[in-house]
């Protein structure tokens, strides 16, 4: 099946540069209309400057595409919600959004300056939760909506040096899978995309002829289907180089604990079948781990289950 997004608007973030760039002339190359947004800042978010942006949508338009450049920072509401506001008086509606902007400010937990913590925070964070927010009614209204936020390994995984960075991206994980959940009888889909990419981020970790193997283009595929009509809906998507796996969050089957094995002696003894993968599985919602343990423990001391199988 073709993926088209002919009649679509899109926001791009952190699309002066990197992965945003291929996202936006991705989206604008299957016809979508674009709001290129980037701050025009440096890796580590200092200065600003919107040159970058409108030399993309320079080049959307001059392969006969629709963009329009904004310079919004998505550490500010105020800037965020004017986003949007200019984004549908230019183009009438946003169906898309795909959040990507986003800094580094690397160093060991103990050398952090918890300024620069903050920092990280707020632009990964509460800056997808700023643009999520300004869209959201919108979508809602329409009962159509495409969001995509952008987490790492780092987040997922964890890496030496970037415990805000790894903070911030497990964070926007969360906040996908709730709006996943809060969305779905709008025909709102969120889904989290985890690349790993030649970018201005990560040119300083990476070999020269492992970065030619990790080019943006390899990954802006899959954040095309992660916003196409029939779109999944609170999927981890891992990207590079071409490669595409799902990542998923599990829960073990777990074991239930009764009388004098409900304690810590207990817990330790029980550890290997506790963390026995076999069976593991994916929860759809905080309640399905309530009900699984109330269950298990009714179960375990011969009460009335206290749902139905």
């Amino acid at each position: 099946m073709s993926v088209s997004f002919e009649g679509r608007v899109a926001i791009v973030t952190g699309a002066g540069a990197g992965l945003g760039r291929e996202h936006a002339l991705g989206l604008a190359a299957r016809g979508a209309k674009v709001v290129v947004n980037d701050l025009g800042v440096a890796t580590d978010g200092s200065g600003s400057g919107s040159d970058a942006a409108r030399a993309v949508v320079e080049e959307i338009r001059s392969k006969g595409g629709h963009a329009i450049a904004n310079g919004a920072d998505v550490t500010s509401a105020e800037e965020t919600e004017k986003m949007v506001e200019d984004a549908i008086a230019e183009f009438g509606h946003v169906d898309i959004l795909v959040n990507n902007a986003g800094i580094l400010r690397d160093k060991t937990f103990a050398k952090m300056d918890l300024a620069d913590f903050a920092k990280v925070l707020d632009v990964h964070l509460m800056g997808t939760v700023n643009c999520c927010k300004a869209v959201w009614n919108h979508m809602v209204a329409r009962e159509y909506g495409r969001i995509v936020v952008t987490t790492s390994c780092s987040g997922m995984y964890g890496n030496f040096g970037q415990s805000n960075y790894g903070a911030a991206k497990a964070g926007v994980v969360g906040l996908m899978n709730t709006l996943a959940i809060e969305g779905a009888r709008k025909n709102i889909k969120v889904n989290t995309l985890a690349p790993t990419a030649a970018t201005r981020m990560t040119e300083q970790l990476l070999t020269p002829e492992t970065l030619e193997l990790l080019q943006p283009d390899t990954i802006t595929p899959g954040l095309l289907a992660l916003v196409a009509e029939d779109a999944p809906t609170k999927m981890i998507l891992g990207a590079g180089g071409g490669c595409f796996a799902e990542i998923r969050i599990t829960e073990t089957p777990g074991v239930a604990l009764v009388g004098d094995d409900l304690s810590p002696e207990g817990v330790v003894a029980a550890m290997g079948a506790i963390r026995d993968p076999e069976g593991a599985e994916v929860m759809d919602n905080a309640f399905s781990q309530t009900r699984k343990y109330a269950r298990m423990g009714a179960a375990a001391r011969g009460l009335p289950l206290p749902w139905d199988e």
